[in-house]
């Protein structure tokens, strides 16, 4: 009995079904409903449209910067918080400053006594030039005297004697007055050196932006070199991609591609292709493509971004959506015979664009379909074409 039923179903049933929604073939006779309907009907044609490829990137700012210490010092306060504003020129960060504001007052107190040791020493030999003059003066009179016989040589031999200690008195004060100055430029360096490393317990925001990271607490110990903060350039953000091997020449520096930002930017932006890393990452075979974009509120760095880059044309088949019928789980659309009779064709669809939708089989180009089906449209009913 159950044998019987399922023989009926499958000829009374499912084959005239299965018949009535095939593609009509060749030599196949296809028997019309007998209802009419008056319908728009359309020639199915090809359309390019831009293939486009959805990468994802991830939000970055054109400008970093991490601030590091350039002394040993203890962080004494951190005077921003993650998150917020800063301005050029701005304190961030500050070190203990008393080791090295007391190495400041001893290379300047230093620099005083080099000064005044400086000031002795030309005054001893202002001191010592006069005495070599008055001597010279002295040497030349009793050379005269000399030769006259107006003074004997034991006395002359004196008077030349005492002239060749004050010229010797004139260099040694020289010499004295020159390593006074030297100790004063050693001083002056000293101080220099020393003003720069008490600046450097500061430090300072390079740039307007915002502070995104704090690497250490007050208290640690900060060495040369040890980073403290980083900040970025607010308004200044680009996106990175990585871009698969297969498209990468469809890509050049300058194109313009959108970029959607979700949870931040309701519109997408424009941005413009703007370095093409020229090597692949032997992994992945995918090149690493950076994206400038344009200033935007609220866009942030380390976000995610949906970026649609062009990759060339395609040939594609639409049709309006309303052409499409659903008939439970199958999509179909009614295709006009040469007969003009309406037949249901299974097909399958992509993406939709706008109000058509992408037809990836199932119709060919030239056919013709209907439009829009009215309410009760069906398989076999006579079509008279709207002109």
């Amino acid at each position: 009995m159950r044998a019987k039923l399922l023989l009926f179903l499958f000829f009374f049933i499912v084959l005239p079904w299965v018949n009535g929604c095939g593609e009509i073939g060749p030599g196949t006779v296809e028997k019309s409903s007998g209802r009419t309907a008056r319908v728009e009907v359309a020639v199915v044609k090809p359309t390019t449209h831009p293939e486009i490829y959805e990468a994802m990137g991830t939000v970055l700012a054109q400008t970093t910067s991490i601030l590091s210490s350039k002394l040993m010092g203890t962080v004494r306060s951190i005077l921003v918080e993650e998150g917020q504003p800063v301005k050029a020129g701005q304190p961030l960060v500050l070190l203990d400053q008393r080791q090295v504001s007391a190495q400041l007052q001893q290379a300047e107190a230093a620099l005083s006594e080099a000064r005044k040791a400086e000031k002795a020493a030309a005054s001893a030999q202002e001191s010592a030039r006069a005495a070599a003059e008055l001597a010279h003066l002295n040497y030349d009179r009793y050379v005269l005297m000399l030769r006259e016989e107006a003074v004997t040589p034991q006395e002359f031999d004196t008077v030349a004697a005492r002239h060749r200690q004050a010229q010797a008195a004139l260099t040694q004060a020289g010499s004295m007055v020159a390593a006074a100055r030297s100790r004063v430029q050693q001083a002056r360096a000293a101080v220099a050196a020393a003003s720069v490393t008490h600046k450097d317990a500061v430090i300072n925001a390079a740039y307007d932006g915002v502070m995104v990271d704090k690497l250490v607490e007050v208290g640690d110990l900060a060495a040369p070199g040890t980073p403290l903060v980083k900040i970025e350039r607010t308004g200044n953000y680009r996106v990175d991609l990585e871009l698969p091997e297969g498209h990468i020449l469809s890509v050049r520096i300058g194109d313009t591609v959108a970029v959607r930002v979700p949870g931040l930017i309701d519109e997408p932006l424009d941005g413009i292709v703007a370095t093409i890393v020229p090597a692949a990452d032997t992994k992945s075979r995918s090149f690493l493509v950076k994206v400038r974009l344009p200033d935007a509120a609220n866009l942030r760095s380390g976000v995610f971004a949906r970026v649609a880059v062009p990759i060339g044309t395609g040939r594609l088949i639409l049709v309006p959506t309303s052409a499409v019928v659903h008939e439970g789980q199958l999509t179909g659309i009614y295709i006009v015979d040469p007969d003009q009779i309406a037949r249901f064709r299974l097909i399958r669809t992509g993406k939709s664009l706008g109000n058509t939708i992408e037809v990836l089989s199932g119709l060919q180009e030239g056919a013709r379909f209907v439009v829009t089906p009215p309410p009760g449209f069906s398989d076999g009913t006579k079509v008279e074409a709207d002109s």
